[in-house]
């Protein structure tokens, strides 16, 4: 029997041990995308809170369900819960909805015929996005446009020379940027998002580039990069976890040589200045504005 799992439910709902993992944030599991039609017996998703990113997630478990098969989707009740009924009956299902650890978890049967899925998937697939001129996805974040973060350290950040690394590239943006200058020799692309590396492979056209799919907190202190760049994410699961960007900097201080710079943008409210002090011999506020702080951090 071939099951799915799709991101990590609460133990609550005894997510199945042996299950292929299919989540894109969770580095080396299966694409969901890759799947053949009506090539599993079940799924359980863990629903995304984002509309289109949901929608499409729930569209490609019920295209590789087989007529037959159980779909069970559970989502926190602020945060996608209270629409999963209505959204699955749109797809001309019939639902069975209960209440569970402050989540709203719905099961169905696949029928013979279901309504919808390929406009659901084509709204939440990788596209290339109008106005913003770059390939990106439902789901990644900043998804559909240039993050104010990124934008405040782009317009600050001088010519970069040598190797480094952009930790939490995303779609790319920031990477366009940096490989501007000349005297950049390589750039190393890290995301935790498989579907952020798969836009960014596609927006970044230059041989200096790779890119990984990666938790940037597991990577070897290689303690060889001239600078890295970074706008940390600070939210996981849906929580704030101000420890992320704390890590990312100590991740930074491995990664780069004596001398080597970070470049780092933070929302202001992130407590992050005593963990750059600590492992830069010297930081430099360089910007405060429209809500996000920048600094300068010498090792």
């Amino acid at each position: 029997m071939i099951t799915l799992l799709y991101g990590r439910p609460p133990l609550a709902f005894d997510p199945p041990g042996d299950a292929t993992q299919t989540s894109p944030l969770i580095p080396g599991s299966t694409a969901l995308e890759s799947l053949a039609d009506g090539s599993v017996e079940a799924a359980m998703i863990y629903a995304p809170p984002g509309v289109l990113e949901r929608r499409y997630v729930l569209a490609q478990g019920l295209r590789v369900l087989k007529v037959g098969g159980r779909l069970d989707v559970m989502a926190p009740k602020d945060r996608g819960g209270s629409r999963l009924r209505k959204e699955l009956e749109g797809f001309g299902l019939e639902v069975g909805e209960s209440a569970k650890a402050h989540h709203r978890r719905c099961v169905v049967v696949k029928p013979d015929a279901v309504m919808g899925l390929d406009a659901a998937i084509a709204a939440g697939a990788l596209q290339k996005v109008e106005g913003l001129e770059a390939w990106s996805q439902p789901g990644v974040f900043a998804w559909d446009r240039i993050d104010a973060g990124s934008a405040l350290l782009a317009a600050h950040m001088p010519e970069l020379k040598g190797a480094g690394a952009d930790l939490g590239c995303g779609y790319g943006a920031l990477a366009t940027v940096v490989l501007r200058a000349p005297g950049v020799t390589s750039l190393r692309l890290v995301d935790l998002d498989r579907r952020a590396i798969e836009a960014a492979r596609r927006n970044v056209d230059d041989p200096r580039a790779t890119f990984q799919w990666a938790d940037a907190r597991t990577l070897a202190d290689s303690g060889d990069l001239a600078f890295v760049v970074s706008n940390p994410p600070f939210h996981d699961g849906g929580a704030e976890d101000r420890r992320l960007g704390q890590a990312f900097s100590r991740k930074a201080a491995g990664m780069l040589k004596t001398g080597g710079v970070l470049w780092l943008v933070a929302n202001r409210h992130l407590p992050y200045e005593a963990e750059l002090n600590a492992a830069f011999k010297r930081v430099r506020p360089v910007a405060d504005r429209g809500g996000y702080k920048l600094f300068e951090a010498v090792k």
